[in-house]
């Protein structure tokens, strides 16, 4: 799931951008906008594999990209950036902050997840604005007990979609005692499938994942199914992504109360960390670590 936006600037690049915002209020602000949307979307995909100073940029990254798309609430890539964004930065900075405090300081646990409910929340409504934009009513559809006739989405509309579905589902896991959150999982999960029928091998295995955990958490759901879409996932990363092999540990071998496949799942993930570095595999990396220094409360 993670492929966080640090928006790393070269210094020369960066004072352009700068200054071109500051001369917004004197130029063609329509183009002015979308020009630095695209500028920001594409400059969010630069590499990155330190946490700390992923953490330290995002914030400002963040706030200067989504002031941007209030001003072209439509801009599909934008969009993608910012609901990625602020999702990614919810999952690896503050919701897994507070699963990690939650047994010595219950109640800082719970203000981290409160403040991750609220950047999930802002990351779907970014995301399903856009795509409401380019798609009047997907939301009212998706509220139908079938996707069936629903008209399907554009290539330029999927990593909205799955950034929409993505962000949906950390709130939803986050809000259990809310059940109007909850009450909207069945939606989440057909956005998902929306996206998924029309590109499966989105994200190199990330929406195969989150299919996988949407299957493995909704209630009823195939644990077999969710594992074949885990496998999938994992066959689409390629030895690359970390990402899938913790998901699969968490929901399917620590379901099943199998700790030597769980071990095995993060043990492998821990090997393609290593190997191939980047920012979605320091966060899975870290999350490995964790979980296998607490395997013995976990089983």
């Amino acid at each position: 799931m993670i492929k966080l936006l640090t928006g790393q600037f070269g210094r020369f690049r960066w004072a352009t951008l700068v200054f071109a915002v500051m001369c917004a209020a004197c130029s063609p602000r329509h183009l002015i906008v979308q020009g630095l949307a695209s500028e920001l979307a594409s400059q969010g995909q630069a590499p990155e594999d330190d946490l700390v100073l992923a953490r330290e940029a995002s914030a400002f990254y963040l706030k200067l990209s989504e002031s941007l798309l209030r001003e072209a609430p439509g801009n599909l890539a934008l969009a993608e950036a910012v609901a990625g964004g602020f999702t990614q930065y919810a999952y690896a900075f503050v919701q897994f902050e507070a699963e990690r405090l939650e047994a010595r300081d219950a109640r800082s646990a719970q203000q981290l997840r409160e403040r991750a409910q609220a950047l999930y929340r802002r990351a779907h409504r970014h995301a399903m604005t856009a795509l409401e934009q380019h798609s009047p009513g997907l939301l009212k559809a998706l509220s139908a007990t079938t996707t069936t006739g629903m008209p399907p989405l554009r290539a330029d509309q999927i990593g909205v979609a799955y950034w929409a579905a993505a962000s949906w589902g950390g709130l939803i896991s986050l809000s259990k005692d809310d059940p109007d959150a909850v009450a909207d999982l069945p939606a989440a999960m057909r956005l998902a499938g929306l996206a998924y029928t029309a590109s499966p091998e989105h994200g190199a295995g990330a929406l195969a994942t989150l299919m996988g955990s949407f299957e493995a958490s909704r209630p009823g759901g195939s644990r077999t199914l969710a594992e074949k879409y885990f496998d999938e996932a994992i066959h689409l990363g390629r030895d690359s992504h970390a990402g899938p092999l913790v998901a699969k540990a968490e929901n399917i071998a620590l379901a099943a109360g199998n700790r030597a496949a769980f071990e095995l799942l993060l043990q492998q993930a821990l090997r393609v960390s290593s190997t191939q570095r980047n920012l979605p595999n320091s966060v899975m990396r870290a999350r490995a670590l964790w979980l296998l220094e607490n395997a013995d409360d976990l089983f």
